[in-house]
């Protein structure tokens, strides 16, 4: 959700509708603009809601009910730049609806960064999960030093109103946070992004102001795993880095940059296998890998979302009534890269357990 804009020419290309919507003015308003239908035939799904801006959808079934917790992306005027910092968000709407294809109930704002004693600014994807009775509304937003940390805030329903704790969870850092919950009842927390999303900048779990993205030669940055305490709101034990290969159990380099990690991890069981999937950024692919531990290694298997319209691609997966579904956005309702609109699709599995790609236009 966030991080750089491709300036080079060749992204120019590929986004030049999306670049001059943004040369346009910017509105003030959070009112998004339907395109024709004609326009709307070329998309292979169309918006959950119009009514707000929507990306990053953390989709969950709790109750027997679809609840999707995006990031709410609004109009604010904010310069764009190669940290995403255009990518303002304010405040959190959650969604739920009984099936797929079903009526979309936005349930107003669950949480809003002035309620977040520690934040600074820009709300990024969040994820939620449900134990102890409870519902846990993870987050991440800069603190008022500017960094990136992931906190945690609570409701006793899946739609909010939220109450965020005083502080971020100890040891949390950069962005995207994703919670999964293993068979045996252990939660992980998955979490990072590169660029704006400021992973780079933390090596060993120390924070260093001046830590520089990795050259084309050397390893990737890797995305991070934390196991998640009892009450949910803490880190049972370090951090610590998953590994992501080939399929000769290769680390990969930064100029691998069709299959490294970027950003947008995602965690979900098939048929007993885990399935770490996430966003390659600048090559704009939701790719998927596959391992035997929750906690990798996972070997690189292919794409699971082709790019979509607009800088950013992020998803989530679930099962839903004997179904599988992937959760994601695009910018069809504003052309504008940082004003996207969530949607959904079947997945599909082929019979060796591999993902069919996904294409969102037609």
């Amino acid at each position: 959700m966030k991080s750089k804009i491709f300036l080079m020419a060749s992204a120019i290309a590929v986004l030049s509708s999306c670049n001059e919507a943004e040369n346009s003015k910017t509105p003030t308003t959070d009112t998004t603009q339907t395109n024709t239908a004609a326009t709307a035939d070329k998309y292979l799904q169309q918006p959950l809601v119009s009514n707000i801006y929507t990306a990053d959808p953390s989709a969950h079934v709790f109750n027997g009910r679809i609840y999707v917790y995006p990031s709410h992306d609004t109009a604010t005027g904010t310069p764009q730049n190669d940290n995403g910092d255009h990518f303002n968000m304010m405040d959190y709407h959650i969604l739920s609806m009984d099936a797929v294809g079903s009526k979309v109930t936005d349930h107003g704002v669950a949480l809003h960064i002035k309620d977040i004693p520690w934040a600074g600014r820009q709300l990024w994807a969040p994820d939620a999960a449900f134990a102890n009775g409870t519902y846990y509304l993870y987050f991440p937003v800069k603190d008022k030093q500017d960094v990136f940390r992931i906190g945690v805030a609570t409701s006793k329903t899946p739609e909010g109103p939220f109450t965020a704790e005083k502080e971020p969870i100890k040891g949390s850092y950069s962005i995207d946070p994703c919670v999964f919950k293993d068979d045996d009842g252990s939660y992980y927390m998955y979490f990072g992004g590169i660029w704006g999303g400021q992973l780079q900048r933390w090596n060993n779990n120390k924070y260093d102001s001046a830590g520089k993205l990795r050259q084309p030669n050397e390893l990737a940055i890797l995305p991070r795993v934390a196991k998640l305490s009892a009450d949910m709101k803490s880190f049972a034990g370090p951090v610590k880095e998953i590994k992501v290969v080939d399929s000769a159990g290769n680390l990969y380099k930064e100029k691998d940059n069709d299959r490294r990690f970027f950003e947008a991890a995602w965690m979900h069981k098939y048929n007993g296998k885990y399935y770490f999937s996430y966003s390659t950024g600048d090559t704009h692919n939701i790719v998927y890998a596959i391992g035997d531990s929750p906690t990798g290694p996972f070997t690189y298997k292919g794409i699971l979302l082709a790019p979509v319209e607009g800088w950013t691609n992020h998803h989530s997966i679930i099962e839903k009534d004997g179904k599988w579904y992937l959760f994601y956005h695009d910018i069809q309702l504003s052309g504008k890269t940082h004003l996207r609109n969530v949607k959904v699709t079947e997945l599909k599995y082929n019979a060796d357990g591999t993902i069919a790609t996904v294409h969102s236009q037609k």
